[in-house]
């Protein structure tokens, strides 16, 4: 069974972000976006992301397990920081209880 987490993610340049996390991977991983959705096929799992509204990121986390997993949404986490280091917005990520 996959272990999953997701973080909503509150910032008025959602859409910018998603796209500057898949342009950025994608030198090096499948990657594909459009203006509302984008996808990022890591080794270690998959990440896809959803702009539902304007200010709103939306990052979905899924590996084998929970190691994997947590290796996932460090390497998403530490790039959107460094995206958005004028925003500094807020990742939590939160998991499915089992």
């Amino acid at each position: 069974m996959a272990h999953k987490s997701e973080a909503r993610v509150a910032t008025p340049m959602a859409q910018r972000y998603m796209t500057q996390l898949c342009k950025h991977f994608e030198h090096r991983l499948p990657a594909r976006y459009d203006a509302a959705e984008g996808s990022i096929e890591f080794p270690s799992g998959m990440c896809r992301m959803e702009v539902p509204q304007p200010d709103l990121l939306i990052l979905r986390a899924e590996a084998a397990n929970a190691e994997l997993l947590g290796q996932l949404e460090s390497v998403l986490a530490r790039h959107l920081e460094r995206f958005a280091f004028r925003d500094k917005p807020e990742i939590a990520w939160a998991r499915p209880q089992a």
